[in-house]
């Protein structure tokens, strides 16, 4: 039960605190005073959508919070539900979320900021948007006038049938199911049409991996190649180059070699150590450098004699770059690209090959599963099916009572369940949908000796209201939600409908909440509690006050419901009788 509310500058409502009473409550106003701010505030606090715009004009920030009643804890202790454990009530969400109420209650709050920041606490603790819609699920209904025309959509019976019946959680599964499988069928489909391209791929991939294979390709041998073949197809000039450093090195009959020069330096060298010891370490250092450069001197001798030119491994070589030049461009990105590309190419191959090979028992076992799927999904549907069948006519007889209580008691109502067209011979399973085998539509005739015609064709706009409060009020008794807010449900009524409308709201808020913005004063004269939205302009700005109302004034307001003029004697006399006589005031 919602206790009260605070709003702070939202929309046209710069400062508001409004407490809200048990029982039958209307909200009232003249045309444009805004009475539907309080349900869009009240809307924002339980998770609607944020903007901007609804923060007040020269205002930087919107605050509305509210107190709510959860009756007392049902939840024990010890209460553990597993991970996907879906809370049933309020107070079952709390505890899952580690939220603690006080004295029974909790306090919603939330904020928009210009700056188009925004945030949400349930009690103390700090919440998504999408954990406050939830949790404020369990506590509010919030219907409006826009509802009436998802009775002028036969695909949304369907949906008023399986709340009522308790189905919804139920047929959510079953579209999974359903879903999966036409995924299923969606794979074979495409295994089937792919036969004659997996045959084409498979001789493709055969032929790669054996012309890869064939090659006895080894990591890295692109780059030994290319190394060799220059080598070999340079031999004139190595050659050349290898014998000028010898002839340095040895210098041949002259013995002017830089081997045989440093022999005489470092014979030199040791005869002046003899005379002066601070020579002793370069004298070390020449020495060194001697045999470093006699043992270079050697390794080059012996490199130039086995310096061989062979004609036949260069063109193995330069045949064997092509091999491999012709399989990069094949297999590989580019021709510069590693060699072990090719390789990896053919692993790949390899693996999709097998994948290939074995499509044809994936597609005996797809086939298997979905037969299987098939029978489960006919199953459930038709266990659905013949749910909504039962439930429909207990749903009618609901509607019924209730259209009675609303001055509909020649009515005739029903709810027709019937499985979808077999079209072209088509089978059952092709018949079926995502929320099962059948097509729902409500059916009505509001006159005597007139058939039962589709409710989406047939019904005015008064009949659609009661219709659509019928519907409310039913499913309302299977719902443990504590209050019920409807925005003007009675647009497009009035006289003896507008009456029964508002006894009916009244003996509905003996069991639960109900909040109710009406124009009408034959709805407002049942209310067990008033309040009044009033529109003023202060320093060239609006704003919007909200004010429960009592004795005179709540006549005064009647009275200018019954006939625009709140000072008339007559109205006011009226007023008075209606109050007395309805409200008990």
């Amino acid at each position: 039960m919602l206790e009260d509310l605070s709003i702070k500058d939202f929309a046209l409502i710069d400062n508001a605190n409004v407490e809200f009473n048990n029982g039958f409550t209307v909200l009232s106003g003249e045309t444009g005073a805004g009475k539907s701010l309080l349900i869009g505030a009240l809307t924002f606090l339980l998770g609607g959508k944020a903007g901007v715009e609804q923060i007040r004009a020269g205002a930087t920030e919107s605050v509305v919070s509210g107190s709510f009643y959860l009756g007392k804890n049902t939840v024990s202790a010890d209460f553990s539900p597993a991970e996907d454990y879906e809370a049933e009530n309020a107070w079952e969400w709390l505890s899952i979320h580690g939220i603690q109420a006080e004295n029974d209650r909790i306090l919603l709050r939330r904020y928009i900021r210009s700056n188009g920041k925004s945030g949400a606490w349930i009690g103390d603790t700090a919440v998504t948007r999408a954990d406050l819609a939830e949790f404020s699920s369990f506590l509010i209904d919030i219907h409006g006038q826009h509802e009436h025309q998802s009775l002028m959509k036969v695909s949304e019976h369907r949906k008023y049938l399986d709340s009522y019946a308790g189905l919804v959680d139920r047929v959510r599964n079953f579209s999974a199911q359903f879903a999966a499988l036409v995924e299923k069928r969606k794979v074979l489909e495409e295994l089937n049409s792919n036969d004659k391209n997996k045959a084409q791929q498979i001789d493709f991939l055969n032929f790669a991996v054996k012309e890869i294979t064939d090659a006895k390709l080894k990591k890295g041998e692109d780059v030994a190649l290319d190394e060799e073949e220059t080598k070999l197809s340079s031999f004139e000039k190595l050659y050349s180059d290898i014998d000028s450093i010898n002839s340095a090195f040895e210098g041949g009959e002259s013995g002017s070699g830089i081997v045989s020069s440093l022999k005489r330096i470092r014979s030199e060298s040791e005869h002046a150590v003899s005379m002066d010891k601070n020579l002793e370490s370069l004298n070390q250092r020449l020495e060194s450098a001697f045999y470093e450069l006699s043992d270079i001197a050697d390794e080059y001798r012996n490199y130039a004699n086995s310096l061989v030119f062979d004609p036949e491994r260069l063109a193995q070589v330069q045949e064997r770059q092509t091999l491999i030049y012709n399989l990069k461009k094949k297999y590989a990105n580019s021709v510069s690209s590693p060699i072990e590309e090719v390789l990896d190419y053919c692993e790949k191959a390899q693996v999709k090959l097998e994948q290939l090979d074995g499509a044809s028992n994936s597609k005996e076992k797809l086939e298997k599963e979905i037969a299987e799927l098939e029978k489960a999904v006919y199953v459930e549907a038709k266990a659905i099916s013949d749910e909504r069948k039962k439930s429909a006519v207990k749903m009618a007889q609901g509607v019924l009572a209730v259209l009675a209580d609303l001055g509909m008691r020649n009515t005739q109502f029903s709810v027709r369940v019937a499985e979808k067209a077999d079209s072209e011979g088509a089978g059952l399973m092709q018949r079926c949908g995502p929320y099962g085998l059948d097509n729902v539509e409500f059916l009505i005739s509001a006159n005597p000796g007139q058939p039962l015609q589709p409710l989406a064709k047939i019904a005015s706009g008064g009949e659609l209201s009661r219709v659509m409060l019928s519907l409310k009020t039913i499913l309302a008794q299977s719902d443990a939600v504590g209050t019920m807010i409807f925005d003007e449900i009675d647009t497009g009524i009035g006289g003896e409908i507008a009456v029964s409308i508002g006894s009916h709201l009244k003996k509905l808020a003996r069991n639960r909440q109900v909040l109710c913005i009406t124009h009408l004063a034959s709805i407002a004269v049942y209310a067990d509690n008033q309040i009044k939205i009033e529109k003023s302009v202060s320093n060239g700005l609006t704003h919007t006050q909200v004010n429960p109302i009592e004795g005179e004034n709540r006549v005064a307001e009647i009275a200018r419901m019954l006939s625009g003029d709140a000072d008339s004697t007559q109205s006011l006399e009226h007023a008075r009788t209606l109050l007395s006589k309805y409200s008990g005031a």
